[in-house]
């Protein structure tokens, strides 16, 4: 059986759509907010990926929301892109605006449809809520034939009205069901069950595509999307790393893989080109400056790391012993030491092409280079990871209106610490030298003499890229300002080098929260 879809054509009964929602969901975390060119950045990366829809933000929420929507949508291309829109006219207009340059677009629209949202948020009484639903779509389908409709706190309606909603938003045009389980409190047999009754008993349910939504507060949000595709749900949305409000969403790739590896059970295709999934939540964690928890399946560290004994054994004799998937299939190398301090120019560029950067601007390849020898001399082994630290640290920077020129710090158990250090402001390097308590203190205030704000530093910490003494640091650094936080990220061997690049790159970041105005309230 196939469904004729506005944006796919014939979708085979076992095609698997694969909905990204990091640009929006996603970036709703606390501290996971993204530039403009960041958020371009990851949108072409998510094209290249594979995925089959971007929901690239919530234009009603902001200037900025809208400003990136619109840039993303004129900018990638393959992709279906998707702005999100409460059923208020208003948002819908403005979510039609913001995706009229995509190559093909979608709007998504949602109201609440528990009796506990209906009374508590919307203070509305169903057939005020099922006048919406109808109304908000066949407004929607004015603007593009892809409208996708969701019933928000879906796992927790009352079957019977969910039905009707269903209906309702099918008859007016929506080519695209959600529904949610927006406060992650569903069990998968439970879901289920309620996409195939809603399947079974709505007119209209075969020719539309059903879609899982799934929040992670009891870590069931994978569990809860595989339930929804073994019922008839042939769209899953996701994040990358499973960011997104309170305890995040499905991971992309923990769903793409789960169906990979287990195709037996789940006999669906996708289209995900899995060898860049590592490549792409690299990106998003240089990005957010949130690294993955080592034992993240997929693409935490320790995901294919064996140290067991009898392990490491079965290992060496079959890696299938203790392996269900490759390394390579999502973009992990065993290749550790491949370049160091006498590689030239154009195998640095090669190697970057095979970690997943493609073509970089000539700018930012020579500060990239620049860097890599910096870091060469002075390690002994130069590590994948500690390329991929680099040149994102570079790469990340290049728009900035602050940038990281020089530090020099005197420190000991003798007297205050001195920080001396340049920063290019705008395009003119200043200088400034500053004492504190301790190296780190010493050069953030040196930093706040340079560039003055109010910004109130709330989180510090630093981790290694690699192992050993010599091991570049990764640090991350938050700021708050007037109930804004921003994280900023820095890597270098000299963690505190690394500290200022964060403080900088927060600030960056800050510049970019300061032109945005408040976002309006938001959910799924």
């Amino acid at each position: 059986m196939t469904i004729d879809h506005p944006s796919f054509g014939k979708l085979d009964a076992d095609r698997i759509i694969v909905f990204d929602t990091t640009l929006r969901d996603g970036e709703q975390s606390p501290g996971f907010s993204m530039n403009l060119d960041e958020k371009i950045r990851l949108a072409e990366a998510l094209a290249e990926l594979g995925v089959d829809v971007i929901e690239a933000g919530f234009p009603i929420a902001s200037p900025g929301d809208f400003e990136s929507v619109q840039a993303i949508a004129d900018a990638v291309r393959g992709p279906v892109i998707c702005g999100l829109a409460r059923s208020a006219p208003g948002d819908i207009i403005r979510a039609a605006e913001a995706i009229r340059p995509a190559e093909r677009s979608r709007i998504h629209t949602f109201i609440s449809t528990s009796k506990l949202h209906m009374k508590h948020k919307l203070r509305m009484e169903p057939e005020q809520v099922l006048q919406a639903v109808t109304a908000s779509v066949t407004l929607a389908r004015n603007f593009t034939a892809d409208v996708e409709w969701s019933a928000e706190d879906g796992s927790r309606t009352e079957h019977d009205f969910l039905c009707r909603c269903v209906e309702a938003a099918i008859a007016a045009g929506a080519t695209t069901i959600n529904i949610p389980d927006t406060v992650g409190y569903a069990v998968p047999e439970e879901l289920g069950a309620i996409l195939a009754r809603l399947r079974e008993r709505v007119p209209g349910a075969d020719g539309v595509v059903f879609s899982a939504h799934n929040h992670n507060d009891l870590g069931l949000a994978v569990a809860n999307t595989i339930a929804a595709i073994r019922a008839g749900a042939r769209q899953v949305e996701c994040t990358i790393n499973g960011i997104g409000e309170r305890a995040g969403n499905a991971a992309l790739e923990e769903i793409v893989m789960a169906l990979r590896t287990r195709h037996d059970a789940l006999p669906v295709q996708n289209g995900i080109v899995t060898e860049s999934i590592l490549r792409t939540s690299k990106l998003l964690a240089t990005i957010t400056g949130f690294d993955v928890q080592p034992n993240k399946a997929i693409v935490g560290r320790n995901a294919f790391a064996h140290e067991s004994g009898i392990h490491q054994d079965g290992m060496l004799k079959n890696a299938r012993t203790y392996e269900i998937m490759t390394p390579e299939s999502v973009g992990w190398t065993h290749t550790s030491l491949v370049m160091g301090k006498h590689s030239g120019r154009a195998a640095f560029r090669d190697k970057l092409r095979a970690l997943g950067y493609g073509e970089i601007g000539d700018n930012a390849l020579n500060d990239a280079f620049r860097r890599f020898k910096e870091v060469a001399d002075r390690k002994k082994i130069v590590y994948d990871e500690d390329l991929v630290a680099l040149v994102d640290d570079e790469v990340m920077r290049d728009h900035d209106h602050i940038k990281f020129v020089a530090l020099d710090v005197h420190a000991g158990s003798r007297g205050p610490a001195r920080a001396e250090l340049s920063l290019d402001i705008d395009g003119v390097t200043q200088s400034s030298t500053a004492e504190g308590d301790g190296p780190i203190d010493a050069t953030f205030n040196a930093i706040r003499a340079l560039f003055a704000h109010d910004a109130k530093l709330v989180l510090f910490s630093v981790g290694a890229v690699t192992e050993g003494t010599d091991a570049q640091a990764r640090t991350t650094v938050r700021l708050e300002e007037g109930g804004k936080m921003v994280d900023g990220q820095g890597a270098d061997t000299d963690t505190i080098v690394a500290s200022a690049r964060a403080y900088v790159h927060a600030l960056n970041k800050l510049l970019v929260k300061r032109r945005r105005t408040e976002p309006v309230a938001m959910s799924a």
